[in-house]
């Protein structure tokens, strides 16, 4: 009986980590990939602009299992470490937070429509209307 939930455990953890993240941008960008260092810059409130100069608003869903991948995945660090980081660095005035969205949709459909953000959703959800330019 162990042996069969050590089993069904293993191929849950499995299929939670087959979720594959998407950084999407607006298609008129002008961005066409970021490093995995520009990507954690952006979403810790370390740097506000692309390379290009472009000032970015990174956006993210309020909660839940994507936005705890992307922690551990793109910003290593655990969603409580991330949220702590952020509130130090708001704290001395030295960064923003990413702007807080309802959900993957609502994530989706605001990139979609302004050109300066950036934000993540699960990879299966992207469409002509986002650009994906790094999956984690």
């Amino acid at each position: 009986m162990k042996l069969r939930h050590c089993a069904l455990l293993a191929l849950l953890a499995g299929a939670a980590q087959a979720t594959e993240i998407a950084v999407i941008v607006h298609p008129q960008a002008g961005v066409e990939t970021l490093s995995a260092d520009e990507i954690a810059q952006l979403f810790l409130g370390k740097s506000n602009s692309f390379a290009n100069g472009q000032v970015v608003i990174p956006v993210e869903q309020s909660a839940g299992p994507l936005r705890d991948e992307f922690s551990t995945r793109a910003l290593n660090k655990s969603a409580t470490a991330v949220r702590a980081f952020r509130a130090k660095l708001q704290f001395t005035g030295k960064a923003v937070a990413p702007k807080e969205i309802g959900s993957s949709a609502d994530v989706k459909k605001f990139v979609a429509s302004n050109p300066n953000s950036i934000g993540y959703i699960d990879k299966a959800a992207v469409d002509g209307s986002v650009k994906a330019i790094a999956h984690y």
